[in-house]
């Protein structure tokens, strides 16, 4: 291995590195040392590895590994933005899983071991490497999800997400081969040429198209492959439900656009109209969907479902501004999501775990705090001004309609408007209804790191509005980049 190739997976090594480190720490250990410890060094961690990615970005891709991975702009800023959106995480976990028994080493290796295998897809460059990060974050959450052994909804929730998890694995994998077999290469930035010299019968071809697309969305959660989402973050322990909900999602990003965008370029008229019924369909499900649901937490799931379709319209442009956006909003998405579950998780205490959308009744009256911060969230997942949720959606349009897909940009338009109405229901919840007596009440006492970081995540949405083209020059010189 060369000094190139260890500056270009440095960060992965040093997480990776740190997370067994954790594990064997956790063996010596005295119990009322572990967590601190261990929450301690995954911090560390996730802050280096930030820091490395950034550090060591280059303008052009540099390659690693005889190929395998490469180190350039996108995989830079998604690398550290997994590490800071997992550092979050950690945060606002820590007086939930601690009441319940989550608080320890598995937890936190888990986590870091998911964030190794989102940075390898972020870097990869080939299909194996691909496979083998995804199959690592996989694994990671498939056990995070059932972390909590005496709850018999996330055991449920766990064994459908492994079961639906394991068969898409298999038909991407199945996918992949199909495309070595068609092109004689693994590297995705030698398919599109590859294909485009295929001179065989079109079969083939869109069926290695299908299988891998079929993989990667499943692996996103749109339709019709959302089967598992609402029931795996309904079941899941919280402190589980946000890691799924936000650093996987900009991995998720990186893979679609690095296959899609890059290695399958030559069949960008096929997989186009496929994404158009998929974003579409993600959309008016997730949006109509998430009206009639009552627990908070599987609303959101909808809400994932519906997002995934509006960061799909990005992609399906096929330009370089449509993807520039599309990262925009995925991490937008990622800021915003990372607040709405802090609050979720700040709100549980022993017993109760702020769950029912009925739980927030009032909230206002008892903690108004706590009450604003979700009111800016929600109002930023609906798209209304003036919060960067609503630069994300217009930012997305402009790219669709920029790219001649005007009816895609006015159903997407008129299904956000729809889906407007079960954010601003937790709205009307918290500022004009009167408290319940059906339950107990939620408590907002946060840690005094999780108050200043829930504080500055949820003020984000607004004050970060001027400095939005930093963040648009940002994705666009990061794609411009890689095409």
């Amino acid at each position: 291995m060369t000094k190139q190739d260890i500056l270009v997976v440095l960060p992965e090594i040093v997480i990776s590195l740190m997370a067994c480190f954790i594990l064997v720490l956790d063996l010596y250990l005295p119990a009322t040392k572990k967590q601190k410890f261990g929450y301690g060094l995954s911090l560390v961690a996730l802050v280096v590895g930030a820091a490395l990615s950034l550090i060591y970005s280059e303008p052009t891709p540099v390659h690693g590994l005889n190929g395998l991975v490469l180190m350039d702009s996108l995989s830079a800023i998604l690398k550290a933005g997994i590490c800071i959106s997992t550092g979050f995480v950690l945060v606002y976990s820590r007086s939930y899983a601690d009441i319940r028994g989550l608080w320890k080493g598995e937890f936190f290796a888990l986590a870091l071991f998911g964030v190794v295998g989102m940075m390898v897809m972020t870097a990869s460059n080939h299909l194996l490497s691909l496979y083998v990060g995804l199959e690592l974050l996989a694994l990671c959450l498939y056990t995070m999800v059932a972390l909590r052994i005496d709850s018999t909804t996330a055991s449920e929730a766990a064994m459908k997400y492994f079961v639906l998890g394991a068969l898409a694995s298999g038909i991407l994998l199945y996918g992949m081969s199909l495309l070595y077999g068609l092109t004689g290469t693994l590297y995705i930035d030698e398919l599109s040429v590859s294909i485009a010299r295929y001179d065989g019968t079109m079969l083939p071809r869109t069926m290695a198209l299908i299988l891998v697309l079929v993989g990667l969305l499943f692996k996103m959660g749109a339709v019709p492959f959302h089967m598992w989402v609402p029931d795996v973050y309904e079941g899941s322990p919280t402190s589980s439900t946000v890691y799924l909900a936000t650093a996987p999602k900009l991995a998720g990003f990186a893979i679609i656009l690095r296959l899609l965008a890059d290695g399958l370029e030559s069949l960008a008229t096929e997989w186009q109209g496929m994404l158009v019924v998929v974003s579409i369909a993600s959309l008016a499900l997730g949006n109509i969907i998430a009206i009639a649901q009552r627990n908070i937490k599987r609303m959101l799931a909808y809400s994932a479902i519906a997002h995934v379709g509006f960061f799909l319209l990005g992609i399906l442009t096929g330009e370089a501004s449509g993807y520039a956006s599309a990262m925009a909003y995925i991490l937008i998405y990622a800021v915003v999501t990372l607040g709405a579950f802090g609050v979720i998780l700040t709100l549980s205490s022993e017993g109760v775990e702020a769950d029912l959308i009925e739980d927030y009744s009032g909230l206002n009256q008892s903690h108004p705090w706590a009450a604003f911060i979700m009111l800016l969230l929600m109002f930023s997942l609906a798209g209304i001004p003036p919060t960067i949720g609503f630069y994300a959606k217009l930012s997305v349009l402009q790219a669709v309609v920029n790219a001649g897909m005007t009816w895609v940009a006015v159903a997407a338009v008129v299904l956000s408007v729809v889906g407007a109405f079960y954010y601003l229901r937790i709205v009307k919840v918290m500022y004009f209804d009167d408290p319940t007596a059906t339950h107990r009440g939620l408590q907002f006492s946060p840690k005094p790191d999780a108050r200043i970081l829930l504080t500055i995540n949820g003020l984000a949405v607004v004050i970060l509005m001027p400095w939005i083209g930093e963040l648009s020059t940002l994705c666009e010189r990061a794609i411009g980049a890689l095409f």
